[in-house]
């Protein structure tokens, strides 16, 4: 029991000294914003509030960690390590995928740009705001029905996949559809996020939700990936693993399908960017399924995460 005790006593220390680092190097390198104080809240409370609430604690360090890796991207932005590709993926899209209207070509989101309607406008902001909602429902519903085992390798492959992304943001910095179609191909740095086609759906229902999310955009020239498009393939993956009901399958699949359309729709990535990020996904599920969880450090690591979230 005192041994216990202890243990209980050097991991709450042990929390609240990293969440005070956390707060106060957020502070230092970027500031802080209310959603830092309501992070590290939402876990202390969770962390201390009992043993059942504390597990889920730690079995959400993994979305903790994602939320905290894209938000300290502003830190050392990608376009300071890499040139940025305006142009050339504009090209390459059009190349690809442009279509000949008029005689002129056009690539898909400029088409969209000069065709689109309240219906496709309305569903458009419907999907998009699926993307990041809905992979962590899934996973909440994974750990709170038992499935912990089923959960962790979710939610662990959600964060690698991210990582993944955020490396490819960094080995390619590139500008998106909605930047070429307002700035054309000049790079100016520190342009600020801009919710594109998504502010008609912002228009239509008289809110200003899209303008308030990529009001807090880290960095624009983060096009490469599109993790707007791997998210639900995670998320269908690992339904499909776990034999979850049809219905919810078919439910994953027609949301990626629709993010996916929604990313073109809305002028936020090219087709190449969506293709990208969909092998981005599958790319994080290969090296979690087929790497890790047969790497024996790695599944003795699984193991006590795994048994101390049940």
């Amino acid at each position: 029991m005192r041994n216990k005790l202890i243990s209980s006593a050097k991991e709450a220390v042990l929390v609240i000294v990293i969440t005070v680092l956390f707060l106060i190097l957020t502070a230092a390198c970027i500031g802080l914003r209310t959603e830092h104080f309501l992070m590290a809240g939402v876990f202390l409370v969770l962390f201390f509030a009992g043993k059942t609430t504390r597990k889920l604690a730690v079995a959400l360090l993994p979305f903790f960690v994602f939320g905290i890796s894209y938000d300290w991207m502003r830190v050392y932005p990608n376009y300071q390590v890499n040139p940025i590709d305006v142009q050339a993926l504009y090209e390459a899209e059009k190349t690809f995928f442009g279509l000949s209207v008029g005689g002129v070509t056009l690539i898909p989101c400029e088409y969209f740009a000069f065709n689109h309607c309240a219906i496709a406008d309305f569903f458009a902001g419907i999907f998009y705001l699926c993307w990041v909602p809905v992979p962590i429902a899934f996973g909440l519903w994974l750990y709170l029905k038992g499935d912990r085992k089923i959960y962790l390798r979710f939610s662990l492959v959600f964060l690698l996949v991210n990582l993944i992304g955020f490396a490819g943001y960094y080995i390619h910095p590139a500008a998106p559809p909605w930047y070429v179609m307002n700035y054309g191909f000049e790079p100016i740095l520190n342009t600020p996020g801009n919710s594109a086609g998504l502010g008609r759906f912002d228009e239509l229902l008289g809110l200003s939700i899209f303008n308030s999310i990529y009001g807090r955009n880290a960095n624009v020239f983060a096009a490469v990936p599109s993790l707007h498009a791997a998210y639900m393939v995670v998320a269908l993956a690992y339904a499909v693993m776990n034999r979850s009901k049809k219905w919810l399958i078919a439910a994953f699949a027609v949301i990626m399908v629709g993010i996916w359309w929604t990313a073109v729709y809305s002028g936020h990535h090219y087709l190449i960017d969506v293709i990208l990020g969909v092998c981005c996904a599958l790319l994080g599920i290969l090296i979690f399924e087929q790497g890790f969880m047969k790497w024996g450090v790695f599944k003795r690591f699984f193991e006590r995460y795994s048994k101390y979230i049940d």
